[in-house]
């Protein structure tokens, strides 16, 4: 055998043993998706700009990417398509959570939470609880900003196709100079000096940190060597916000996205500060309606907290430590300040829909009572409650997300070559933005899934059930 002949003979059984290893991982994926074109046909479609309705519309997607969007009138459905009947209902595209934390399940206690999780023996069996309520909920993509470097695994086990949820886009641990001692070691790197924050941020990125999240008690030295470092890779960095100081050296320092910024929980900031943050086109993602929306929510209808979706979904330990968790809610620790935190919200969560500034959507799932099958209709609603059109705040939550992940390429908006990840409304949201509970089918890549409602017709040949 000549030189060429064993190089080229290696060439072969590497390209044989990466398809062996690939092969599987793709056909997870791809067996999820219908083998035909699907065409969601008759519904008013937002396409994810703030723009009119498409009334009557037709979107039209195969192979896991859309490749027509128009109206019944003067779009060609292909023969072999099959038909969606989104009569009476709104088509948009999937929902994007900016802010929300997959290892929760909006237990009543983070103390008890992790004692009960025992560390992070068991945190591989509440992933998927949460993937699953999201996806249930509209959420097609979310940002992960805090968990143990497990999530790395699960995050690839979702792009497996192995287990529903959404797309994840994750932080990894937070990196910060003060011990947080309500959450475990594995959630938080803690740093002495600006080299150090810089080397910290250099190890996360390499072992698969999509974005860089800096929590409290750093200095401005230490910002800018996240950031600076962070940036070399073309990594973003969101900075979790809520004192003014910290606010102007997440400025100065160059911070991509300002994470919580109060919550509406904090007195209102000055206008000035308002004012460059909105001119500097900062995103924000304020993450308002925990505690303050959820809490009064809870007390007005507490059956909330007994959704059988929960036990449906739980183990049954899991499930009973969860109920249990909400026993006097009201004397949680999460809700001892509400009254307080609910006086400044009466102008503190419009603050920055004021201002101008640039808006994403986040909800801090699922922190406590804050579960991850509502809580995104929830902030949207806050959010519209404050002083967002329900068409803004739509967009705020799909493109204007999308454009904040640094994936407006492929998701956010539904138009021709972008990813199908679509969801089909039972109402009219720019009526009622709350009908958002009202997801009924949900499609992330082209793969189809139905709730108990939608579980007829079509959908049920080519699509997936909760």
């Amino acid at each position: 055998m000549t030189k060429n002949q064993k190089v080229g003979d290696m060439k072969f059984r590497l390209i044989g043993f990466l398809f062996f290893i690939v092969a599987p991982m793709l056909s997870a994926q791809e067996n999820l998706r219908p083998g035909v074109p699907v065409a969601i046909v008759g519904g008013m479609l937002l396409d994810g700009y703030e723009a009119e309705p498409i009334h009557h519309s037709v979107v039209v997607f195969e192979n896991g990417r859309i490749t027509q969007v128009g109206q019944k009138h003067d779009t060609v459905i292909p023969e072999n398509a099959v038909i969606i009947d989104a009569g009476g209902k709104t088509v948009m595209p999937g929902l994007i959570d900016a802010h929300m934390h997959i290892d929760l399940t909006g237990h009543g206690s983070y103390e008890r939470y992790y004692e009960f999780m025992n560390g992070m023996e068991r945190i591989d069996e509440f992933m998927p609880i949460a993937a699953k309520q999201m996806m249930r909920a509209g959420v097609t993509s979310g940002l992960d900003l805090g968990a143990p470097f497990q999530i790395l695994e699960f995050r690839e086990r979702i792009r497996r196709g192995e287990i529903p949820g959404p797309r994840l886009t994750v932080s990894g641990p937070w990196i910060t100079r003060l011990d947080y001692d309500t959450v475990p070691d594995e959630y938080e790197i803690i740093i002495d000096s600006p080299r150090q924050a810089a080397q910290k941020t250099r190890e996360l990125i390499e072992r698969g940190s999509d974005v860089i999240k800096v929590w409290v008690g750093l200095t401005a030295e230490d910002y800018k060597a996240v950031v600076d470092e962070a940036h070399k890779s073309g990594v973003k960095v969101h900075a979790h916000l809520y004192d003014p100081e910290a606010i102007r050296m997440a400025i100065d320092a160059g911070v991509d996205v300002f994470q919580h910024v109060g919550s509406a929980r904090n007195p209102p900031y000055d206008d000035a500060l308002l004012s460059e943050i909105a001119h500097k086109n900062i995103p924000i993602v304020q993450t308002i309606s925990h505690r303050i929306w959820v809490y009064p929510a809870t007390v007005a209808f507490p059956e909330r907290l007994y959704d059988p979706v929960y036990k449906k979904d739980m183990p049954a330990d899991i499930y009973e430590e969860f109920i249990s968790s909400f026993e006097n809610f009201h004397r949680l620790s999460y809700m001892q300040d509400i009254g307080q935190e609910t006086r400044n919200s009466k102008k503190s969560a419009s603050q920055f829909i004021d201002a101008g500034a640039y808006m994403g959507v986040g909800t801090d799932a699922a922190s406590p009572l804050n579960m991850h099958t509502e809580a995104m209709w929830r902030e949207m609603s806050a959010l519209v409650e404050s002083g967002m059109t329900p068409i803004q705040v739509i967009s705020a939550a799909t493109k204007t997300n999308a454009e904040i992940l640094g994936q407006f390429d492929e998701l956010g908006t539904i138009e021709p070559g972008k990813l199908a990840d679509i969801i089909i409304v039972d109402g009219n949201p720019l009526r009622n933005i709350e009908v958002l509970d009202y997801v009924d089918i949900v499609i992330k890549d082209g793969g189809v899934w139905y709730s108990e409602r939608a579980a007829f017709g079509p959908v049920t040949e080519i699509g997936h059930a909760f």
